[in-house]
């Protein structure tokens, strides 16, 4: 007897994103898994040869700097994503180059300091040594929001429907990315799909080194035989043979407050966009929600891969790559160990530079169109979060279409004054926060998520919370112990969240509708009240000092410390106001803890 499906039924809702051949704990074979291994590396390639070529040239270095910087890049990315996936979330993630970086990066590289330097391979170490002060110090946000756990606190914030605008945005937002490159899809086969990647960058560069060699490119402009030739992008002949990257290879960093000031935007910018990222791996690895303890902990892995990045001197913050997250989509292999075995291959070509300099010639267009499909995918993974959400709600309706054309919008605006601003390291503060897509849309969307009709436990149920309660912590459900468990036993010695019996994990949903928040939501209020003020306070200070430094007095200081910032008076208000700041934090943190039912 056949049961009649209701094909009018709508779709169930699938915690496990379903699928997935190999999930994060399964392995494919070893040669296939070498061959997905290679994809990742090529995938994350794209990014380090994007931003190595928009910032080399604006520091003053040439294609040895360049390929050099891309050879650190690489071993800084291997370690960092090692490093991640054993220690940190535990997810299939390669941690990569961050374009939100690129414009503190440009703000230190076009500082009037830096053009006393003639030569121009001088001026690119003296510049590079100024990113990494910059760099160690603003690692610390992350660092101290990740080990002490104010970041567990805040992500048990997000519901799905808060959710949805920050995992989207973080893959539209990179559509400026793109490159409109049509591929037909003709020919359908499981081999194909799994490494499409490899097959479509071998037949497109084989077809452009012909024309190429042919002369099609001759009589074209020169920006379009720097993207399409595959002769001119200059690495092989800078880069060296043998090579290996060790920490202050560029010499002894330099440390401006205004920089700082600029990058620690930035780094906070590349947090909130890797957990967007981070829950979207999760989908398509098959894993279960992030619990908030782990996305914690992946916040402090991330930032001591910002540190490293500026010991090293790779120019560029760390982030949780969006491109490797949509090949993973791609290929339906979620697997951990495909992503530390692409690690080998960062390792090999970071050192071994002729080789690694063949495969960053990829023509640029290339990149692009992968772009195109990967950034898709990623895309569609936060909007897969709406299966949680009522859709027949107004209230789900406005915080959805409100906050994406927020996250859409405002960037927009703030795009206008990247070129024109040059007043001061609090301008292009709000230029790296603003210009964020995601960062936007995700502080948008929470926000009308915890305060619009809140107070009502059945509108409540509208945003998914309840989908999410007993992923909220570690303990709450088997399966985290699974997926996210630190090897060699860590995970007994890691602080959590331990439920007193197994009643209270059954009882979870019942909880979250049922609580009432009124009363957190008043302190909520008062504590934000107070934490803004105390920010407002310590920006306004923080100018204040960044415009009483003295430009000639300082550049002339850069060869004798490491610390080149204004009078003992200006620092000593920076510390307090820093040590106010911090304070004000653990405040908002605590209440934020009673307000989440932490």
């Amino acid at each position: 007897m056949t049961v009649k499906v209701d094909k009018f039924a709508p779709h169930p809702v699938k915690e496990q994103f379903p699928g997935v051949e190999f999930c994060v704990n399964s392995n494919p074979p070893w040669a296939e898994a070498v061959i997905l291994a290679f994809q990742h590396y090529l995938v994350m390639l794209g990014t380090i040869v994007l931003i190595s070529s928009i910032v080399v040239p604006a520091m003053g270095g040439g294609n040895v700097e360049k390929a050099y910087m891309i050879q650190t890049m690489l071993f800084v990315a291997a370690m960092n994503t090692l490093l991640q996936t054993w220690f940190g979330t535990r997810l299939p993630v390669v941690i990569g180059g961050s374009f939100r970086f690129i414009v503190p990066m440009l703000y230190i590289a076009l500082q009037n300091r830096y053009s006393i330097y003639l030569d121009p391979a001088t001026r690119f170490r003296h510049t590079m040594r100024g990113i990494q002060g910059a760099l160690m110090m603003s690692s610390i946000l992350p660092i101290l929001l990740g080990f002490l756990g104010i970041w567990r606190i805040v992500v048990r914030f997000l519901s799905p429907l808060s959710a949805v605008p920050l995992v989207t945005l973080v893959g539209f937002g990179l559509y400026a990315q793109g490159f409109p490159l049509y591929m037909p899809y003709w020919y359908k086969s499981k081999w194909v799909d799994r490494f499409a990647v490899l097959i479509s960058i071998a037949i497109v560069w084989a077809y452009a080194s012909l024309l190429t060699a042919a002369g099609a490119y001759k009589t074209k402009p020169p920006n379009t035989q720097f993207s399409c030739r595959v002769d001119r992008s200059g690495l092989i002949s800078g880069a060296s043979w043998i090579k290996f990257p060790y920490p202050f290879q560029w010499g002894q960093p330099t440390l401006r407050a205004g920089d700082t000031f600029v990058m620690l935007a930035a780094a906070f910018v590349s947090l909130v966009e890797s957990t967007g990222t981070f829950i979207a791996a999760a989908r398509y690895g098959s894993a279960t929600h992030v619990p908030s303890s782990v996305l914690s902990r992946g916040a402090a892995w991330l930032g001591i891969g910002i540190l490293m990045d500026g010991m090293w001197g790779t120019g560029t913050g760390s982030t949780a790559s969006v491109e490797n997250v949509g090949l993973l989509a791609v290929t339906k292999v979620g697997s951990r160990r495909v992503v530390q075995m692409s690690a080998g291959f960062m390792f090999f070509f970071s050192i071994l530079g002729k080789f690694g300099a063949i495969v960053a010639s990829i023509p640029l267009p290339i990149i692009g169109a992968l772009y195109c499909v990967l950034f898709a995918y990623m895309s569609s993974a936060g909007l897969g979060l709406l299966q949680y959400c009522n859709l027949n709600s107004y209230r789900t309706k406005f915080i959805l279409g409100f906050s994406i054309f927020m996250g859409l919008s405002v960037p927009q605006y703030f795009n206008g004054y990247v070129v024109t601003t040059g007043q001061g390291p609090f301008n292009e503060l709000m230029l790296v926060i603003f210009t964020s897509p995601a960062t936007v849309a995700g502080i948008v969307s929470m926000f009308l998520d915890r305060t619009l009709g809140y107070g009502d436990k059945d509108i409540r149920i509208d945003g998914g919370r309840h989908w999410w309660g007993k992923f909220k912590y570690y303990e709450r459900d088997a399966r985290s112990a699974e997926f996210y468990s630190l090897p060699y036993g860590l995970s007994n010695y890691e602080s959590g969240d331990v439920l007193a019996d197994e009643e209270k994990a059954k009882a979870i949903a019942i909880d979250e509708i049922n609580k009432s928040p009124e009363q957190n939501n008043r302190r909520l209020t008062v504590a934000t009240i107070r934490y803004l003020f105390h920010v407002i306070s310590f920006l306004l200070m923080l100018q204040s000092l960044c415009s009483k430094q003295n430009p000639k007095r300082n550049a002339a200081k850069n060869n004798r410390s490491i610390f080149t910032v204004g009078s003992t008076d200006h620092l000593s208000a920076g510390v307090n106001g820093g040590a106010r700041l911090m304070l004000s934090l653990l405040d908002i943190a605590r209440t934020f803890s009673a307000s989440a039912g932490a």
